[in-house]
């Protein structure tokens, strides 16, 4: 079987929210970190650290979650862009788009909130990575730090696993921080990434996703 290309790594990336029951091997996941390593880092700090949790542990920690309420005050925002309107569009039409293919009315309370809990449980994935960072690190660390997370979600895809990155745990920044044996006054918590196999059936994993066509972002000057 021929490799996978950039170019299709980057194009059949998408956040799976479906996975199979199905371990990653730990060879596996020792590879794609081996080769991320190598991802672009501003004056060579590598700010990046994650813990990736499988089995009893992971299993403990979300069953912890799913009964804490989120933490107050939250570890950082992320949503601060709504207030663009192209931003808010962009984002209302996703959601709109996801939960049609779940089959998830506007209204319907229970299922939404059953979605949140399915957040929690990063979407049935095996492994969990969780990535977190020296407090002292600054806005172009937390950019190195995305470049490195972008890094492996493509690893993941060319050794034919899926991702799903997930801003939602910081939620839960503190207790997952405590569970894994990373002091809170010393570290941020950024994200988790879900690792496993897609379920290629599962509506939620095949809806038509938009982006904006390049013109509407990038300019080209001088050719």
């Amino acid at each position: 079987m021929s490799q996978m290309s950039v170019s299709e790594a980057v194009l059949s990336r998408r956040s799976v929210r479906m996975f199979k029951p199905d371990a990653v091997p730990l060879e596996v996941l020792q590879r794609v970190m081996d080769k991320a390593r190598w991802a672009p880092s501003g004056c060579n700090f590598q700010p990046w650290e994650a813990t990736i949790v499988t089995g009893v542990p992971l299993a403990e920690l979300q069953r912890k979650m799913l009964g804490a309420p989120f933490q107050e005050p939250p570890e950082y925002t992320f949503s601060e862009p709504e207030v663009i309107p192209e931003c808010k569009t962009r984002l209302q039409r996703v959601g709109a788009a996801m939960y049609q293919s779940m089959g998830i009315a506007r209204g319907d309370a229970s299922a939404r909130t059953e979605f949140v809990r399915s957040n929690v449980m990063s979407f049935g994935a095996p492994a969990v990575l969780m990535c977190y960072f020296d407090r002292r690190m600054g806005p172009a660390q937390w950019s190195d730090t995305g470049m490195w997370l972008q890094t492996i979600m493509l690893l993941l895809r060319e050794a034919g696993l899926d991702s799903c990155p997930q801003e939602f745990l910081s939620f839960h920044a503190k207790l997952i921080k405590e569970a894994i044996g990373v002091s809170d006054e010393t570290h941020i918590f950024f994200c988790g990434i879900a690792i496993g196999y897609r379920e290629p059936e599962a509506s939620v994993n095949g809806f038509e996703r938009e982006r904006e066509p390049v013109e509407g972002n990038v300019r080209f000057l001088g050719f």
